[in-house]
Formats: C-alpha cells, sequence, structure tokens
C-alpha cells in the first residue's frame, strides 16, 4: 500500500495542472506554459525577422543606389555618356526622385544633344521649385530645342526675389530673343551686364547686338568692348565677327580687310566665316573675291554640307550661272542627293531654266527632304505655262504638304518657298499653320503682318497683331501698330487708347510711338496735349539733323 502511494504521488509530480493533458507537438508533450513559451518565442522571432528583413533590404538598395551613383558619375565623366544614362536609369528604379540620377541624365542628354534633355530637366525643377539655378536651366533647354512655352512658364516659376540675378536677365534675354522681341533682348542684356560688369561673357552679348544700334553711342561703345575681347581667346572668333559685319556695313573697308585676314587665321574659324569674308571682298575687290572663290571651292567639295552653303551664298548673290557651271565638274552620287541637290534645284529656279529643273526633280528620292523636291517640280511646272500647268501644280503641291506632314520645320521651309515665289495662296495657308508653333510663331506672324498689310486686309492685319501683342507684349513698336490700327478702324477704341500711352511710356522717343499717342489723344479731346508731343518730336529730329547747320541767319529770317 505504502509503494501505491508513493508511485501516485510521483506520477502527480509528472503532471502539475490537474485536469489538464498535455499536448503533442513535433513527437514532444508540451505543457500549456512550454506552448505560451513556444509561440512567444516563435512571435519575437517573426518580429526580428521582419525588421531584419525590412531595414537589411533598406541598407542594401542605399548601398546598390549609391553603388550605381558611384558609376554613372565616373562613367560621365568619362564621356561614355549613354552607358551613364542607363545606369542612372537603374537608380531611379530603386528612387523615383534621386535627384543625382536626374541630373546625370540630363547632363548626358545635353551632351547628346537629345531633346529628352528638358524632360529631365523638368522633373529636377518640380523636385526644386524654388531653386534659381533649376529653373534656369530648364528655361535654357527649353530655349535649345525651341520649346518657348516651357521656357517662358520656368521663368515665371522663378521667384521674385531672384529675377534681378544676372543670369536671370541673360536667359530671358535669349527667350525674347526666340520670340523676335530684340529691344526687349537688348534691355535684359543690359542688366545682366549692370549687375555684373566684370562678366566678359555678359560683356560680350550685349555688345554683339548693340554694335548694330542705330544709336550712335552705343554702336560706339560697343564697338570698344569687342576690340578688347578680339584679344580674349574664348571670345576671339565671334568678336571678329560682329566687328568684320560692322565694319562692312559702314563701308570702312580699310578696317574690314585687316578682320577678314584675322578671322581666317583664327583658329576656331568656320566654313561660315569664309562665306563672310567672301561677302566681304565680294564687295572691295574683285581679283581678291575670285582668288577666295576658287580657294574655298575645293574646300567645300569635301563636305557635302559646307558645298550645299556656298552653292546656297552663291544664289542668293546672283552666282547661280556659276553654280550651274560647277554643279556639272562634281561627282553625281554628291549632286543629287541633299542638300546639295536643293541647292541645285535652286539655281535652276534662279535662273528660270524651267525645263532642266522640272528633269533634276522628276525621278529618285530626297527623302526626308521629298517634300521639297516635289515643291520645286510644282513650281517648274506652273512656270513652264503649259496646257495643264494649273493642275499639275496643286497636284504636285498638295503631294509636298502631304510630305511635310504637318511637321512645323518643314513647313516653315515650304512657307518660305512660297512667299518667295509669290504664291500667296499657299503661302498664307502655310503661315497660319506654322503661326501655332511657338518656336516659329514670330516668323510666321511677320509674314502674314506683311501680307495682310499688302493686301489691304484689315481685319486680319488686326487679328494678326493682336497675337503679335499676346506673344510680345512689350515690344513698343507691336504696341503701337496695334493701338494705331485699332484706332483706325474703331476696333476696341478704349483698349487701343490704353496700347497707344503704354507703348509711349516704353518709348517716349520712338517716333512711331509718340505719333500714335499724339492720335490717340486727339480723339480724348486732348489735342494741345498731342500737338506738344509732335512738337518735341519734330524738335529733336531736326536737332538730329546734318542739315541743321544749314539754317538760314537770324538777319535773314
Amino acid at each position: 500500500m505504502a509503494e501505491k502511494i508513493i508511485r501516485v504521488r510521483r506520477r502527480r509530480k509528472i503532471r502539475p495542472f490537474p485536469g489538464v493533458e498535455s499536448i503533442p507537438i513535433f513527437g514532444r508533450h508540451l505543457s500549456p506554459a512550454g506552448i505560451a513559451l513556444l509561440i512567444g518565442a516563435t512571435a519575437l522571432v517573426i518580429v526580428l525577422g521582419v525588421v531584419f528583413f525590412s531595414y537589411g533590404s533598406k541598407l542594401y538598395d542605399h548601398w546598390r543606389e549609391t553603388r550605381l551613383l558611384q558609376r554613372a558619375t565616373s562613367t560621365l565623366e568619362q564621356g561614355k555618356f549613354q552607358q551613364a544614362a542607363q545606369t542612372a536609369r537603374e537608380v531611379l528604379e530603386l528612387h523615383p526622385d534621386s535627384l543625382p540620377a536626374l541630373y546625370i541624365l540630363a547632363e548626358a542628354a545635353e551632351k547628346r544633344n537629345l531633346e529628352e534633355t528638358v524632360s529631365w530637366r523638368a522633373q529636377i525643377a518640380r523636385l526644386l521649385p524654388n531653386d534659381l539655378d533649376s529653373q534656369l536651366n530648364l528655361a535654357s533647354a527649353a530655349l535649345r530645342f525651341s520649346q518657348l512655352d516651357i521656357a517662358r512658364k520656368a521663368l515665371d516659376h522663378v521667384p521674385p526675389y531672384d529675377r534681378d540675378r544676372a543670369a536671370f536677365h541673360v536667359v530671358a534675354g535669349w527667350l525674347a530673343r526666340a520670340e523676335g522681341n530684340l529691344a526687349d533682348q537688348e534691355q535684359q542684356f543690359a542688366a545682366a551686364v549692370k549687375k555684373e560688369p566684370g562678366n566678359d561673357l555678359y560683356q560680350f552679348n550685349l555688345a554683339a547686338l548693340q554694335i548694330r544700334s542705330a544709336d550712335e553711342g552705343k554702336s560706339a561703345t560697343a564697338r570698344a568692348n569687342l576690340e578688347r575681347l578680339s584679344k580674349i581667346a574664348p571670345f576671339r572668333t565671334g568678336a571678329l565677327r560682329a566687328l568684320l559685319n560692322d565694319a562692312v556695313e559702314r563701308s570702312d573697308f580699310d578696317v574690314a580687310d585687316t578682320l577678314a585676314q584675322q578671322l581666317q587665321m583664327s583658329q576656331q574659324v568656320t566654313f561660315a566665316d569664309y562665306l563672310l569674308c567672301l561677302n566681304f571682298y565680294r564687295k572691295l575687290n574683285q581679283e581678291k573675291f575670285a582668288a577666295l572663290l576658287e580657294k574655298v571651292k575645293p574646300f567645300a567639295a569635301r563636305n557635302s554640307s559646307d558645298l550645299a552653303l556656298l552653292m546656297d551664298w552663291m544664289n542668293n548673290n546672283g552666282l547661280a550661272a556659276e553654280v550651274l557651271k560647277w554643279l556639272d565638274k562634281l561627282p553625281s552620287e554628291i549632286t543629287t542627293h541633299p542638300p546639295v541637290a536643293i541647292a541645285a534645284a535652286e539655281a535652276f529656279a534662279e535662273m528660270k531654266n524651267w525645263s532642266r529643273l522640272k528633269r533634276w526633280t522628276r525621278g529618285g528620292s530626297w527623302k526626308d527632304e521629298d517634300y521639297l523636291r516635289l515643291a520645286y517640280q510644282a513650281f517648274a511646272s506652273r512656270q513652264a505655262r503649259q496646257s495643264i500647268a494649273d493642275a499639275e501644280f496643286a497636284s504636285l503641291w498638295r503631294a509636298a504638304e502631304r510630305a511635310a506632314n504637318d511637321q512645323p520645320d518643314r513647313e516653315i521651309k515650304l512657307a518660305r518657298l512660297a512667299t518667295k515665289w509669290n504664291l500667296s495662296i499657299e503661302a498664307e495657308q502655310l503661315w497660319s499653320r506654322v503661326s501655332r508653333n511657338p518656336p516659329t510663331r514670330r516668323e510666321a506672324l511677320d509674314t502674314l503682318y506683311r501680307i495682310y498689310r499688302a493686301n489691304n486686309e484689315m481685319k486680319k492685319l488686326y487679328d494678326v497683331l493682336q497675337r503679335l501683342h499676346e506673344s510680345s507684349p512689350n515690344e513698343p513698336a507691336i504696341t503701337a501698330n496695334l493701338a494705331r490700327l485699332g484706332l483706325n478702324i474703331d476696333q476696341n477704341t478704349l483698349e487701343a487708347q490704353k496700347l497707344a500711352k503704354e507703348a509711349y511710356d516704353r518709348a517716349p522717343n520712338d517716333v512711331n510711338c509718340a505719333v500714335t499717342y499724339a492720335f490717340s489723344l486727339y480723339g480724348l479731346d486732348r489735342t494741345a496735349e498731342g500737338l506738344d508731343i509732335i512738337k518735341k518730336i519734330a524738335a529733336r529730329a531736326i536737332a538730329r539733323s546734318p542739315c541743321r547747320s544749314l539754317r538760314r541767319p537770324a538777319f535773314a529770317r
């Protein structure tokens, strides 16, 4: 009995919780306390695993991103732009808003002159909306690829406190240039020089612009600055070009001769510079001109682009006959393909050799320039005066427009040809389409303005002036023209009077602006004020007149 009691007690030690059975787990019997401990340990392991995995993954991603950026930066510095861009794209897969990766992609695209530069710069500007450099880089890239609306928006995003920086004025000046607003360009470049007078690049930009100014003081100052800059290596060739053009326009041939020789000896001389020298020598000395032309011809024949440039220059300077003589001596594998084939077609047109122009453009294909082949063929058909000329012209011209395929850079070339050939209906249609594209808008609107003014189409003229004013609101000449036309045709008179004052306030010494404002005052019954403005303008004109010393003496009055 005692042994039995002992055995029972021992059994109870094995099961200390009466009424609860053990649970078999993994082949072993665990008590509830053991199970609780196991569950807790498992949960802790899981939590620690999740934390370790998550943190470790982030550490790995950060390490990998750093390594990729280092590799991308290194390949960019080595000039391996495509490889650098590919590596930077891998970084964006890990970190879509990685600024270093976006900078590398923008730089690599810019070095390869790719239009995607604009989109990368736009992403950087989005991430740094208040950063001046980011917005200016975006605007500069957009200007480089003729995306004027994007450039304008980028400058609009620049905070007001940064708009008086020299760099801002420079980019704003180039935007004004792209819009055709030379007055605003000069104003912006002058502001940049005022902020940083020691910056030679800013001095060069302003001087190259102002040397053409009608203001003798500005042109003289610009000439002096360019002469100084011509002795500094980075600006030497550009300064010599500007000075040579100025000397030729002023008929200062001795100075121009010296400048032309210096330009030809410059290490940065381009083929276009040789054409500039040709233009000068043609005015100065026929013997020197003929010698230089013969020297340049074989040099041009080595490269089809240079050859086409020289032929275009000869066509534009009354030497189309010489182009055709030279054409027969050149290999056909060069002359029958663009760009030389286009220059040859222009020579046939200049010489009015319509039959040969038709033969030249009838067969083959000019690939991407085939729309020009069809255009020249259409013009030759019309000029041939055959019985079916009009129908053939219409068919060929429509084919040329289809081949242009709604591409503004092609359509503007067609529009220029149509204008040159006096195809007024075709020209108006093309310029109207081209005017919707920001990079070509100014040239298109300026041409439409001349077309409508010549045809006395006042309503269309007013609409074009309105669009010109919208695209260049700070240009006094356009503002004055819009105001005067509005007053003349009684169109939006109150707005016209307001614009007349704006133009006069911007340029009180400009005759057009002053006369327009005086006319506006007359309509407001403020005739005396208008007469005062006219008297001031007349007095300034007399003071500037070279004949002012020929006035009658006092005793003869």
